[in-house]
């Protein structure tokens, strides 16, 4: 082996005093001159290995590798929600409401729906669509946008076509699953809540029957009925007392009248009656004549004077025909008949009137009375005897109404619940339809060029400074001897 060039010995490494045996390895450190064409065969072949090495894995790839094509779609969740309220009249009321999606900090509706698109059911809905396998339909990949509600997914397919058709299966596949699951939610929400209906239902049956009992067995029909009956009942007794004053008031008047006329109503309507007669008025006057008459001759002779006797005998068969005749229209007793004046009422008749007509008044205002204090005397033992029953029927009816009201807005909720839809599962609405690729995905021939040539140009670095290696490493270690202290420097 040729024998290494010394340096001056002041520059000489202690690397370069090493045994004869070791240069060859020193030198294949340290490299050959910069201005060595010898060298230049060695590292072209070095260059073409390493190219060979690069560019034929790239080439093959992009020769094998079969065409793949990526359709592209977007999904967006809305962020905002829904409520809905239903005021039922004397019933109650129904709400139904829907928060947004991202209103709760420990849920988020888009990584639902991640792993409900990566799920392997969808996969497998989505796979039988386009009658493939599900290990051949592969795998989408979903991506969420930060900040956002969208959802970005992608799928691979051997064709535009291919790949536009597992999208459109992946989304039917996904919306017909989310259709579902809500559907499930709800008929879950109704399920359990069927038990509480049919308890509210009873309670409303249970009190209506106790209700119904009631009401057949005391006759009243509401709680207001029985107000009515009890302001009956006041106005009974406001009308008993305005009668019971009006009667005390006529009957004072008719005692007032026959005090002064010395006559009963009766005997007063009788005389009235007779003399509003022409034959009993007739009558009366030839009775007045004849007794007017006798007086004359009684002033003049004695009783048993022939004309006494006879004015009396024409007197005595008057008044028997006016008798006759006053029994015949009023039907009086002779005792009755004794007491009546026969004679012409007069300026009486006026007196005679009112007496009998406030009379016929007070028997009028005395019927009513009684029938009034009646009426009262039942209305209040009615209203005495429903006292009780009145109360329990009012209690009843207050709990039908809240039964009722309590049943009613259960059923109202539960039918306003199967349109909350989005309560558990928001809405979820297709920003972008699958897209159609127009051109391949995969492989990816200008990315597979650039990384070629990087690689190339990276090993035509080091091959560069690999050539130049010997002035840098000699460069190196003349600065590391001069930065070394003066008793550890070789001597000469």
């Amino acid at each position: 082996m040729p024998r290494i060039p010394t340096l001056p010995r002041p520059y000489l490494p202690r690397l370069l005093r090493l045994p004869l045996r070791e240069l060859s390895f020193a030198r294949l450190l340290r490299g050959g001159r910069l201005n060595d064409a010898g060298r230049l065969p060695r590292y072209a072949g070095l260059f073409a290995l390493g190219a060979l090495c690069i560019w034929l894995p790239i080439v093959s790839y992009l020769q094998t590798a079969p065409l793949r094509y990526t359709s592209d779609t977007s999904l967006i969740l809305p962020g905002s929600g829904a409520a809905a309220s239903v005021n039922l009249d004397r019933i109650g009321q129904a709400s139904s409401s829907a928060n947004s999606p991202f209103s709760s900090s420990s849920i988020s509706p888009t990584e639902t729906y991640k792993r409900l698109l990566g799920a392997s059911r969808i996969l497998d809905a989505a796979a039988a669509t386009v009658d493939m396998r599900a290990q051949d339909f592969g795998k989408p990949r979903i991506q969420l946008v930060d900040q956002t509600s969208l959802i970005h997914v992608s799928i691979v397919g051997n064709s535009p076509e291919d790949a536009k058709a597992r999208g459109d299966a992946l989304l039917k596949a996904f919306f017909t699953e989310i259709a579902a699951l809500r559907s499930d939610e709800v008929s879950l929400r109704q399920d359990s809540g069927r038990s509480a209906i049919e308890e509210y239902r009873q309670s409303v049956l249970a009190t209506r029957d106790e209700i119904t009992r009631l009401q057949r067995e005391t006759g009243l029909i509401s709680a207001e009925q029985y107000h009515a009956l009890v302001t009956e009942a006041d106005e009974l007794a406001q009308r008993v007392r305005d009668l019971g004053a009006s009667l005390e008031e006529k009957t004072e008047a008719v005692a007032t009248l026959r005090t002064t006329l010395d006559t009963d109503p009766r005997l007063a309507a009788a005389a009235l009656r007779l003399h509003a007669d022409t034959e009993f008025a007739a009558l009366a006057e030839e009775m007045s004549q004849k007794a007017a008459a006798l007086s004359e001759a009684r002033s003049r002779y004695g009783d048993r004077h022939p004309e006494v006797r006879a004015a009396l005998a024409g007197h005595d068969t008057a008044r028997r025909q006016a008798r006759a005749r006053a029994t015949a229209l009023t039907g009086l007793s002779a005792d009755d008949l004794d007491t009546l004046d026969l004679s012409h009422v007069g300026n009486r008749a006026t007196l005679l009137s009112e007496l009998v007509r406030l009379e016929a008044e007070r028997v009028g205002t005395a019927a009513e009375y009684a029938t009034m204090s009646q009426r009262l005397e039942t209305a209040e033992a009615r209203r005495l005897d429903l006292i009780e029953p009145a109360a329990r029927l009012e209690d009843l009816q207050r709990d039908f109404s809240v039964a009722e009201a309590v049943f009613a807005s259960a059923m109202a909720r539960t039918q306003t619940s199967k349109a909350d839809l989005y309560a558990s599962y928001p809405l979820v609405q297709v920003l972008e339809d699958p897209s159609l690729p127009d051109e391949p995905s995969s492989p990816k021939r200008k990315l597979a060029l650039a990384a070629g040539i990087a690689a190339t140009l990276f090993l035509l670095m080091g091959l560069f400074l690999a050539w130049l290696r010997r002035p840098l490493i000699s460069r190196l270690l003349a600065e590391g001897d001069a930065a070394m202290p003066a008793n550890l420097v070789p001597a000469e």
